[in-house]
């Protein structure tokens, strides 16, 4: 009947210009990833079926009797498309799983997945050798063996409608689970037409639900990121709104053409466009306005929540996040935001060479203080994009600068919440010495009367020793608490290698007791020899204290004897100290907490000894770091880093951070 004519017409040129657009679209996203080219083949078969169905019917409309090269061409498309869709299918959703959602898929799955390509070719041998029975069949009989194929499809329908479904359930985004539902009723809906329907029409038009589907998740809900693509959204439903008027033209002039020339009739339907613009002008003109308006409120939340981001005051945290944030609203297949810039870094590329890399510097009062840098996957930015983007880098400086300053403010109210820490245990700790140095020197000083008696007896006099050593160690530790309270002296110009020397002369003896060699390794001049004063901007006894703890660390390290190395080395403008022992190392979990006041691993220890280091360099405006183990697994090597005192210059230099961390080299 005439209206299942048309009906089937109005299907298979949907159909046609519905996968026609998907195929646009995948090619103009271009992204370098074996699902999205899976994809492409399946659309790209599809296709081939409804372009070789409508191909048939513009033929029968055209001649009746269509023409045999003709007949080769539509019969061949339609061939093609129904070879290769089943495993396409199965290939595609796989893919989909193993690429898209990250989920584990089986290897055998995979392997069975591949291994279904190998049906075209076991149709092309069944209908070769089905031919050589049948000699009147030829080459068209072979094509029309490959079109009776039909069930694949609904095959291909049943076997991805049993793939969307577990997709769909297990789905935790809802613009997945809401999409793979829906290609799942479109799947369905086709199977039906197919098993109860009596009409070709009605599965032709069923079967273009799904790219409808497709083509709606990905430009309402950017489905794959494909709705970022604006650009090719835009130019792509132009050229096909110009492809229907033209067809339309053509048609109609088809149709007046007993009454009236073609080329008349084309040229005045090509002469009404005109009076269309203006109307097409009010209709489209808002909603262009209504996209740009969305697009830049969008870019305004974003810029609020990055201002938010700042406020944490972590420049790297707020970097990253802004990479991300980027990526993610505009589609894009990689954002790299570099602040300052670093010239040896290589400029970002779009991933597989693909699309186009938009580079815009970030600028504050006049100079460059950064660079960033979009990639998309496949067609150009668009305007809008760009225009967004240079809206970011614009406020990008402010940004940075505001997190810079909360991230001085944070460090700024930490030193000073530190320095009323230790004011207090400053306090504490003469408090307690105070009141207990007293009482011990009054039993030290009855002690030691004691022990002026010639008659005392042996064992009491060897019990009062004792007491006094202990009484000894006491006012030792309670010096030490007041050293770690106490702050060193503002700064001086002092000899660092005349200090050194006396640390290692000064427990020498001590360690040779302890089976222990201590070296000294001076630093190098400019002309190779020894140099004799290098000049830190340190309190004396501040550096004294450091060198000294380093060294008893060094030595009680190792209580069957070992090496100690102490070194001096200038690097520029600062003096490298090195004092390294080949102990038993420390342990990666130790090195995080040795700095850490009262921690300690010894019987007898305060915890204070690497804590007064710590603070002391801190002071001093230097840096110190740990690396162990060193060669053979064990060793550790503590490095002070101390600013080289300029000549006529005592002041302080500006302060660098404290404590520097490694993890490659296992520092602290």
């Amino acid at each position: 009947m005439a209206y299942l004519f048309y009906a089937r017409l109005i299907g298979l040129t949907a159909g046609t210009l519905v996968y026609l657009f998907l195929i646009a679209l995948i090619l103009g996203h271009r992204r370098p990833r074996l699902f999205e080219r899976l994809l492409f083949f399946l659309v790209l078969a599809l296709f081939l079926i409804y372009a070789g169905g409508l191909l048939q019917i513009n033929a029968e409309i055209q001649y009746g009797l269509a023409p045999e090269s003709t007949q080769i061409l539509y019969k061949l498309l339609i061939a093609l498309g129904v070879s290769f869709i089943f495993p396409l299918v199965i290939q595609t959703h796989a893919e989909y799983l193993r690429q898209v959602r990250k989920t584990s898929v089986p290897a055998w799955t995979l392997a069975l997945a591949y291994a279904l390509f190998l049906l075209p070719i076991a149709m092309v041998a069944i209908s070769v050798s089905t031919a050589r029975w049948h000699p009147s069949w030829g080459f068209m009989g072979i094509l029309d063996s490959f079109v009776r194929q039909s069930g694949l499809i609904v095959v291909s329908a049943l076997a991805a409608a049993m793939m969307q479904l577990p997709i769909a359930v297990t789905a935790r985004e809802r613009t997945e689970r809401s999409l793979f539902w829906s290609l799942f009723i479109s799947s369905a809906i086709f199977i039906l037409a197919w098993v109860f329907g009596h009409s070709v029409a009605l599965i032709e038009i069923a079967g273009v639900l799904p790219g409808a589907v497709l083509i709606r998740y990905a430009l309402r809900r950017n489905f794959l990121e494909y709705g970022a693509q604006r650009n090719l959204v835009y130019a792509l439903s132009a050229t096909f709104l110009a492809l229907l008027y033209l067809a339309l033209v053509h048609r109609i002039s088809g149709w007046l053409a007993p009454v009236f020339p073609p080329e008349a009739t084309a040229s005045v339907l090509l002469f009404v466009l005109i009076f269309l613009f203006e109307p097409l002008e009010r209709v489209i003109g808002p909603a262009l306005h209504r996209t740009l308006r969305e697009r830049m409120d969008r870019t305004q939340k974003l810029s609020v929540e990055l201002q938010a981001e700042a406020r944490h005051g972590d420049l790297a945290r707020l970097i990253s996040r802004a990479e991300n944030l980027i990526r993610q609203e505009f589609g894009l297949a990689a954002v790299r935001l570099s602040i300052p810039r670093d010239a040896a870094m290589r400029l970002l590329e779009a991933p597989g060479g693909l699309g186009h890399v938009a580079r815009i510097a970030l600028v504050k009062d006049g100079k460059e203080i950064g660079l960033l840098e979009a990639a998309s996957t496949g067609a150009f930015l668009t305007g809008e994009t760009t225009a967004a983007l240079q809206f970011l880098a614009e406020q990008l400086p402010a940004m940075a600068d505001l997190c810079r300053l909360i991230e001085e403010k944070i460090r700024l109210e930490r030193e000073l919440a530190e320095r009323e820490r230790m004011a207090m245990l400053g306090q504490m700790a003469a408090s307690v010495s105070h009141n207990l140095r007293n009482p011990l020197s009054s039993i030290k000083t009855i002690l030691q009367v004691q022990l002026e008696k010639r008659d005392l007896p042996r064992d009491v006099r060897h019990d009062c020793a004792l007491v006094l050593d202990e009484i000894n160690r006491m006012n030792a530790k309670l010096s030490q608490l007041l050293k770690f309270a106490k702050p060193a002296a503002s700064g001086e110009r002092v000899d660092a290698v005349t200090l050194a020397k006396q640390a290692v002369a000064l427990f020498r003896h001590d360690a040779e007791r302890r089976n222990v060699v201590v070296e000294f390794d001076p630093p190098v001049g400019s002309a190779g020899a020894p140099a004799e004063d290098i000049a830190v901007i340190a309190p004396e006894e501040a550096l004294g204290e450091v060198l000294s703890n380093l060294v008893v660390n060094a030595i009680e390290a190792q209580p069957d004897g070992g090496r100690v190395r102490v070194s001096l080395a200038r690097k520029g403008e600062r003096l490298e100290i090195s004092v390294e022992d080949s102990g038993p190392g420390i342990s990666a979990e130790m090195r995080a907490k040795i700095f850490q006041p009262f921690f300690t691993t010894k019987a007898t220890g305060t915890g204070l000894g690497l804590s007064i280091v710590a603070r002391r360099v801190d002071e001093m405006r230097g840096t110190l770091s740990c690396e162990s183990p060193l060669d053979g697994g064990k060793g550790s090597r503590f490095t002070v880093s101390l600013p080289v005192a300029a000549a006529g210059r005592p002041e302080l230099p500006e302060k660098a951070s404290g404590l520097k961390t490694h993890p490659a080299s296992g520092q602290a």
